[in-house]
């Protein structure tokens, strides 16, 4: 394994239009490791799927929160931290089952954590009720370049 090493952090307000920014950035960040497309549309899955729970659950829809988004690469592998200061998860084991949603009203699939789960090689989720949500997202990429450059 390569020494390169690289981080990325944004800080933005917890608004639903902001979804697609963080998607967009995060992937072009990971884009130096050459991903393949495949790798690359996963990712900007789980991003949009994380900062979405923290819009939809975590603030439910206030827009006055904040999502921070972290994203580290380690030779091949990236790192992806979503956290939110929301309301947080009662019962994250409850919360990561197939089709579990807490507002069903809004027609929820109940998927997030799911396809997250499915699109990356690890995530762990650490949440406390009223201090908000922490998800991180780790995956280690076939990158298409032989070699990364430090």
């Amino acid at each position: 394994m390569s020494d390169f090493y690289n981080v990325m952090e944004l800080r933005f307000a917890s608004r639903s239009e902001n979804e697609s920014f963080a998607r967009v950035a995060v992937a072009s960040f990971i884009s130096q490791l050459d991903p393949t497309m495949e790798e690359l549309t996963d990712i900007k899955t789980v991003v949009s799927e994380a900062v979405t729970n923290a819009v939809i659950h975590g603030y439910e829809e206030r827009t006055d929160g904040m999502i921070t988004i972290r994203t580290e690469i380690h030779g091949t592998e990236m790192v992806i931290t979503i956290e939110d200061e929301g309301i947080g998860i009662a019962d994250v084991t409850e919360a990561r089952q197939p089709l579990y949603t807490s507002k069903p009203e809004l027609e929820r699939s109940g998927m997030g954590f799911t396809i997250m789960e499915n699109f990356m090689d690890q995530v762990e989720v650490e949440s406390k009720v009223g201090k908000g949500t922490r998800i991180h997202l780790k995956k280690r990429l076939k990158t298409q370049q032989q070699t990364i450059r430090n």
